[in-house]
């Protein structure tokens, strides 16, 4: 069953991906005399992934302290990574951001132009020149007020555990003095294996948004050892996440 229902939702996520993306074309054509073309196409993206999450009989997603993000404040956004289905899952946040994301996503028919319509910022690992550029990139959005959004492991957790973070989002908070906003996801990475394509059913999907720190409360101008900091205190989270969503399953 999981094997039909798995067929049914890549078949409607692609087709819906693909009949949508004519509207994306002409909303960023109206908007973008405006300079408000790639906010728009990134809310109507967001809405496009809230709709997958949504339609899909094998998950259902649980959003918990939502009160932790305020309104006017801009952040770099961090989220531990466990599964493709992390990326419609982000959607559900309803936040404006700039999205860094692999170069190789930007390389996907119709879903890499989105996303360079969007402005979003592409990254190549292991590119040194890439990561300069990235970094750069960044910082501009940053200093426009805007918000940003990366998943520091840099890739997919093999076994849904949250891996070393990478230093970068936290050499960005440093450098331009941006409040980091922690978010957990939990569930994405049973529901679609790393390395696998069938969903699996009877899985909950959690997301917690976490209190934001602030630059204030930065112990350290070390990003290393920030990023260390951030990683462990987010394993801790996921781990009191699990044993509470565990209890209100008995």
């Amino acid at each position: 069953m999981d094997f039909i229902k798995s067929i049914f939702t890549w078949v409607f996520s692609l087709l819906f991906i693909l009949f949508m993306f004519p509207i994306t074309l002409i909303m960023w054509t109206l908007a973008a005399p405006f300079n408000y073309g790639e906010l728009v196409v990134h809310r109507w993206l967001s809405w496009q992934g809230r709709v997958l999450i949504k339609v899909s009989p094998l998950w259902k997603l649980k959003v918990l302290s939502r009160g932790n993000y305020r309104p006017g404040t801009n952040y770099i956004m961090i989220s531990n990574h466990q599964s493709l289905l992390d990326i419609p899952v982000i959607k559900a946040l309803k936040y404006d951001y700039k999205w860094v994301s692999k170069v190789e996503n930007f390389r996907v028919p119709v879903l890499g132009q989105s996303m360079r319509l969007a402005g979003y910022i592409s990254l190549s690992r292991g590119n040194k020149e890439s990561v300069i550029r990235m970094m750069e990139q960044s910082e501009e959005v940053l200093k426009r007020g805007e918000s940003l959004f990366i998943f520091p492991e840099g890739t997919r957790s093999p076994d849904s555990e949250i891996r070393r973070f990478k230093s970068g989002a936290f050499r960005l908070a440093i450098s331009t003095h941006t409040p980091i906003l922690p978010v957990l996801i939990d569930g994405t990475g049973a529901v679609l294996p790393r390395k696998g394509f069938i969903f699996s059913s009877g899985h909950k999907l959690v997301m917690k948004i976490l209190k934001p720190i602030y630059t204030d409360d930065f112990q350290t101008d070390d990003p290393d050892r920030l990023a260390a900091e951030v990683e462990t205190m987010m394993r801790k989270e996921l781990e009191e996440l699990r044993k509470d969503e565990r209890k209100q399953d008995k």
